[in-house]
């Protein structure tokens, strides 16, 4: 299968820069949102953006809400969404673009949160945040506007392990009930021991360098084989809810999010994967650069309605 020619650009002007795992977390943050700036679309519009403040195990956990067009009326089923940046790096304005493009296409509601990250915060630091925020938006419900009935997680890369870990720790505690689970090349296991790793190793973005680089930030060696960093540890996924994984083909964490998948439908939850060809880990974001982007995120945003809908 052959690389997207949009991704294809896209890795040559990546080759030109330095790479992020030569970079301090502050220096590579600034460098991460430049690149951003560049690579985003005109925002998509949406009735309202509002800003927030969950309340959080450390203190108060910045979100962001996203309410789709002014006919949308009454609580409307809502999707808690955790950005992506290997725990490290990345916020609420790295993922606006696909946050907006997810509320417009679904008419549901999107809360985007920016949990603590790594170096400073180390895990499971996050983890406690993504649950915590999640709960509260659920606790919430009323007056954020959401349906809670109706809530669903999801994210990309970092924010996809985050959203599993969230499904597996509510469905440990007994609620609150997810309707859905979207997961965006996520990763799963911190072994990078799959065929994919090796493959993409380098020359792809998220190489093996930085996936270390990442990994030596936000966890100790032996954080790795804990579910709650590694979700396909977990004991039993079982009892979860359904779930989409989209994964790309020229990924190094390709095989382990379809992996994650194969396990959940054999276990008996309803999982569903689309490879997208020919694309790079990280490219949803990209949608100034990278044409499937857009296609992609309007796929996620029908799922995400049909799923919602009662």
């Amino acid at each position: 299968m052959k690389l997207d020619p949009d991704a294809a650009k896209v890795l040559e002007a990546l080759a030109a820069r330095p790479s992020l795992d030569t970079l301090s977390p502050a220096q590579a943050r600034e460098v991460y949102a430049a690149g951003r700036a560049a690579s985003t679309a005109a925002p998509t519009p949406v009735e309202i953006v509002r800003d927030l403040a969950l309340p959080g195990p450390a203190g108060p956990i910045p979100a962001r809400l996203y309410r789709p067009a002014p006919e949308a009326a009454g609580p409307l089923p809502t999707l808690v969404f955790f950005h992506g940046g290997g725990w490290v790096i990345g916020n609420l304005d790295s993922h606006d673009g696909l946050c907006r493009r997810l509320a417009a296409g679904s008419g549901c509601q999107v809360i985007a949160i920016d949990y603590r990250m790594g170096p400073e915060h180390r895990f499971p630091a996050a983890v406690e945040d993504a649950v915590a925020a999640a709960r509260a938006v659920h606790a919430q419900a009323a007056e954020l506007g959401a349906d809670p009935a109706r809530l669903a997680v999801g994210g990309d890369s970092a924010g996809g392990n985050l959203s599993a870990v969230v499904a597996l720790t509510f469905r440990d505690a007994g609620g609150p009930a997810l309707r859905w689970q979207m997961l965006i090349y996520p990763a799963t296991d911190f072994a990078m021991a799959t065929p994919s790793q090796a493959e993409f190793a380098t020359g792809h973005f998220l190489t093996a360098d930085l996936q270390r680089w990442f990994h030596a930030h936000y966890l100790d060696e032996a954080d790795k084989a804990d579910w709650r960093a590694s979700p396909a540890r977990a004991a039993s996924l079982a009892g979860l809810p359904p779930a989409f994984v989209l994964t790309a083909s020229h990924d190094p964490l390709r095989d382990e999010g379809e992996a994650y998948a194969a396990r959940l439908a054999a276990e008996g939850v309803r999982a569903e994967v689309w490879r997208v060809p020919g694309q790079i880990h990280g490219f949803m974001p990209l949608d100034a650069l990278i044409a499937a982007a857009p296609r992609a995120a309007a796929v996620l945003a029908k799922r995400l309605r049909d799923e919602m809908s009662d």
